[in-house]
């Protein structure tokens, strides 16, 4: 079996890297671990940068997200309490979309279906070999029988677990981590978004997110240590622990309801360099992971698909400045969102070091960013996406 592009993993990024290629008459195989369904079932954050949605629109798979995702013009941030807003449409003329990231995958299952585009699922034992040469090829087990997959190039794109990255040898990855010491309390409930727009919230008792999945279903999230256990929050418990942090108008108004889903996610910064090792490239949280608190990590997997679909199709004119460059410029722009989110990160958050100095210091550059123009417009260029 031969393909031009192997791609490692059906998540978003395989997908749209994939359908990008097809459209451009390069032939691709997505070769998956795991069950369409199992990919379907995965909870996770959908705020779409404009340069994201535009890269949907490219690929042929923005018209379900333009008619029933949820533009946002602006953002809230809260401190002691007190809220104030950013208008992202003053500061940029730009704007974010709210559409889950499932309903993304979804849309491009559906798009490679419709196209004919191979995708191989339930995968196992998936295995990179020769990538530092001019012959790579992929090998996996499916049903009980081992399959090969000869190709020019490789995508990783199975994330930061998945073997791309671990097919680069020690001596040329360098890995660069700060893991958080706390994580992310979730929970999901069929109950209408207590704002239009999203919430930021710092508190001495720690941060907590208001976010939403459409009109009729919330998603809330609270700051907890590492060591709490999902067990350990009743519904009641939470609803209460976030009116604690969140402005007093928005306490008072919001609906609670039974959840449908609670989970603890851990917070971490990670960039491996170089993203491309011979004919492997890494793309997306294969290479790099971000706090959420930036909204960031969806759209650096999509800015990655950017840079490697458009490489790639130069290489196949005879131009190859586009994949030697894959590396430099996408790295370029991982580092920049890793500052933001880390930024975000520390300025909103509760870290267990910290003093009293610490918290006035936090207060400061919130306060800052709430009446200084130049500050609110960095925030807004940065949250609506540098261009790519």
């Amino acid at each position: 079996m031969r393909t031009q592009i192997a791609i490692i993993g059906g998540g978003p990024s395989g997908l749209l890297l994939s359908q990008l290629l097809h459209r451009a008459g390069i032939d691709t195989v997505v070769i998956e671990r795991r069950s369409r369904d199992y990919v379907l079932s995965r909870i996770r954050a959908g705020v779409l940068e404009s340069g994201s949605l535009d890269m949907l629109r490219q690929a042929g798979v923005a018209e379900r997200a333009l008619a029933e995702g949820y533009p946002h013009d602006g953002t809230y941030l809260a401190c002691r309490n007190e809220g104030f807003r950013i208008d992202f449409v003053k500061k940029t003329g730009k704007q974010v979309m709210i559409y889950g990231q499932t309903e993304m995958t979804r849309d491009l299952y559906a798009a490679r279906d419709a196209m004919g585009g191979a995708v191989i699922e339930e995968a196992e034992g998936v295995t990179i070999h020769d990538a530092d040469s001019e012959a790579p090829y992929v090998t996996w087990v499916k049903d009980g029988t081992e399959h090969r997959l000869d190709c020019d190039f490789v995508a990783g794109c199975d994330g930061f677990h998945g073997v791309s990255r671990k097919t680069i040898p020690d001596s040329v990855l360098r890995e660069y981590e700060r893991v958080y010491p706390f994580g992310w309390l979730g929970i999901l409930s069929e109950t209408p978004p207590v704002s239009e727009e999203l919430i930021y919230a710092q508190h001495a008792r720690g941060f907590a997110l208001c976010s939403m999945r459409n009109a009729n279903l919330s998603r809330y999230y609270v700051q907890v240590p590492l060591t709490d256990t999902v067990e350990q929050w009743d519904d009641a418990t939470f609803w209460d622990e976030l009116k604690r942090r969140i402005p007093e108008d928005a306490a008072d108004s919001i609906v609670t309801g039974p959840s449908i889903e609670k989970s603890i996610a851990p917070l971490r910064s990670f960039v491996a360099e170089p993203m491309r090792w011979g004919r492997l490239f890494l793309v997306g949280d294969a290479a790099h992971i971000v706090p959420p608190t930036g909204a960031k990590g969806l759209n650096l997997a999509v800015s990655d698909v950017h840079y490697l679909y458009e490489g790639l199709v130069q290489h196949y004119a005879g131009d190859d400045e586009g994949i030697d460059r894959y590396s430099e410029k996408a790295l370029a722009r991982v580092w920049k969102a890793e500052r933001f989110s880390w930024t975000l990160t520390r300025m909103t958050h509760l870290f267990p070091s910290l003093s009293a100095f610490d918290q006035r210091m936090q207060e400061a550059e919130l306060d800052y960013l709430k009446t200084s123009d130049a500050a609110r417009y960095s925030f807004a260029e940065n949250y609506v996406g540098l261009p790519f």
